[in-house]
């Protein structure tokens, strides 16, 4: 098993710290959430030898795309261009560090009624494939993660998650908390093309992102797995969370 954290954890500190860390801490893999002061436009502007960083560590790198404020199934088709630049600029940055995979979510829709989300779902899935796409042309793996057990999300079952990625052609990033607010946890485990996981706990209700433990989370799902990221706000809860995670699998 791969163990890699989220850097929402150490949020507002440098790429050099987010590597230094992990890599004292024993960590394979890290996911950069590109928000704020991560955001792919800004971090391209920066001078090339600011990026060299990446090259002296010996750290698994993923991106989290940005997804505040964008969406790709917005009936608005100004929204859906920004995020499709977006997604490319992700997938750029991707390419620049060597990271291997960008993650982002499958959009959303307010408006319930049956004809509206089934269209906001074909622009969501057009605006995903052409990211995806775009992705392998750079060498870099396009995934979409699964959403929590609401309406207004798409992916929030596994059926919809694994049409989506199929459609789209690219990889599943199962986020465990989100699928645990779902009543049926485990059958995402059941899908073929899961490139890594987002692991935190909850009370199967909403998305809270507790340390392993302290929700209702089965834990022995996480037994067997490839590459996690450990997703809190948190650092210490990280590292509480990874060690229960070893000992879970050390079996395994």
């Amino acid at each position: 098993m791969k163990i890699g954290f989220s850097t929402l954890a150490l949020f507002m500190n440098s790429f050099e710290k987010f590597l230094e860390k992990g890599s004292e801490d024993g960590f394979n893999l890290m996911e950069i959430l590109c928000e704020g002061p991560y955001w792919p436009r800004n971090v391209m502007s920066m001078d090339k030898g600011e990026l060299e960083v990446f090259s002296s560590y010996d750290m698994e790198v993923y991106l989290h795309s940005p997804t505040i404020d964008l969406n790709p199934a917005s009936l608005n088709p100004g929204i859906r261009n920004e995020t499709l630049l977006q997604l490319k600029e992700t997938i750029d940055l991707a390419a620049e560090i060597g990271s291997e995979a960008v993650t982002t979510h499958p959009g959303m829709i307010h408006r319930l009624e049956d004809r509206i989300r089934l269209l906001a779902m074909e622009y969501a899935i057009e605006t995903l494939q052409s990211a995806s796409e775009y992705a392998n042309e750079r060498g870099i793996k396009f995934s979409i993660e699964n959403m929590p057990g609401r309406s207004v999300y798409f992916c929030n079952n596994s059926l919809e998650h694994q049409n989506f990625t199929k459609r789209c052609q690219c990889h599943a990033t199962l986020d465990v908390g989100h699928a645990n607010t779902t009543q049926d946890v485990e059958s995402f485990f059941k899908m073929n093309n899961i490139l890594y996981y987002h692991i935190s706990d909850n009370n199967g209700e909403k998305d809270e992102h507790l340390s392993l433990g302290e929700g209702k989370l089965n834990l022995n799902l996480l037994k067997g797995l490839k590459n996690v990221i450990i997703e809190l706000n948190d650092y210490n809860n990280i590292l509480k969370s990874r060690d229960i995670l070893l000992n879970l699998n050390k079996n395994y």
